[in-house]
């Protein structure tokens, strides 16, 4: 099976932009969080012509926030991460730490659902 790999190409207007590549013409399953909420509005579209997939998401008005806020592209197959957007809204002197933290607990919430998965797999 091939990984999927994720690119940003540009974040414009509000909207989130990246390239999917190895996933040939079967579109891949994403899952696309903040906060632990799944988000809306999420496009992802074949472009044949490059032979990748386009994704793009609107930012949420939740996430425009003081703080660091973190939404993740997870692999819904592998429950592997494939990307992440954070955005900055305070002041940047303690944000690297926060944003780790965020990361961290994103982490240990996929390895949960893997290790449940696993569990009932195994009965």
């Amino acid at each position: 099976m091939t990984s999927l790999k994720l690119t940003k190409t540009r974040m414009l207007e509000g909207v989130w932009q990246g390239i999917i590549t190895d996933a040939g013409d079967v579109k891949p399953e994403l899952s696309v969080t903040h906060a632990n909420t799944e988000l809306a509005d999420v496009k992802l579209v074949h472009n044949e012509a490059a032979n990748h997939w386009v994704l793009s998401i609107p930012v949420p008005a939740a996430a425009i926030a003081d703080g660091i806020q973190t939404i993740l592209v997870i692999d819904r197959k592998s429950e592997r991460k494939l990307g992440n957007v954070v955005l900055i809204g305070d002041d940047v002197s303690s944000v690297d730490l926060r944003n780790e933290m965020d990361l961290l607990r994103a982490e240990l919430d996929m390895l949960k659902r893997a290790f449940r998965r696993h569990c009932v797999e195994t009965r």
